[in-house]
């Protein structure tokens, strides 16, 4: 047999058909019906109830999102300013090239398919490195839901969106490199 003293508080939950904060009142009602001096605490709806639950790990993604996009912005900064320092090194090779008839086309793929080059060589050891990574990540599973810690789809989306962002950073430089005029840069030290 159980001894009401001993409990500190009980939960139920009520079932409404309609919206549940407008039955707050006629909880209230039912409860003081029963005994008046019963305390009513901590009334929340099923919904706010999972939100209060689950603002630990909405908060922590949120957070790793954010991260994850500032990586990335961060990555695109750094490999366009190493392209476009590679350019402007460059300027007297490129001056010469036009000199001495390479076209403008010429100029972008080939700076364009030196810096794709060293980006798939990137990505590919990036990928590699992430996938073995996760497989000794255990804890990493736990956090992710609905999602595999080596999902394709993801790895996938992730590598095209860094070498879409790789192809931008090599492009702009490369299409301002084929713009110098040869007599310029031959002149350029």
């Amino acid at each position: 047999m159980q001894e009401l003293r001993a409990l500190n508080s009980v939960t139920f939950e009520v079932r409404t058909s309609g919206d549940p904060a407008s039955s707050v009142a006629a909880v209230r009602q039912a409860v003081r019906e029963v005994d008046s001096n019963l305390p009513l605490n901590n009334l929340r709806t099923q919904i706010e109830q999972a939100d209060e639950t689950l603002a630990m790990e909405r908060l922590f993604a949120r957070l790793l999102s954010l991260f994850g996009l500032l990586a990335q912005q961060l990555a695109s900064i750094g490999l366009y300013g190493v392209m476009a320092y590679s350019v402007a090194q460059r300027t007297h090779e490129i001056g010469i090239r036009m000199a001495l008839g390479a076209s403008r086309s010429r100029v972008l793929k080939m700076i364009l398919r030196q810096g794709m080059t060293l980006t798939l060589i990137g990505v590919a050891l990036g990928l590699a490195g992430a996938y073995l990574l996760t497989k000794y990540l255990t804890s990493l599973s736990s956090m992710l839901y609905g999602v595999q810690a080596t999902d394709p789809l993801t790895f996938g989306v992730i590598a095209v969106l860094l070498t879409v962002v790789a192809l931008v950073a090599c492009y702009l430089p490369a299409r301002r490199a084929t713009k110098v005029d040869p007599m310029v840069a031959l002149r350029y030290e």
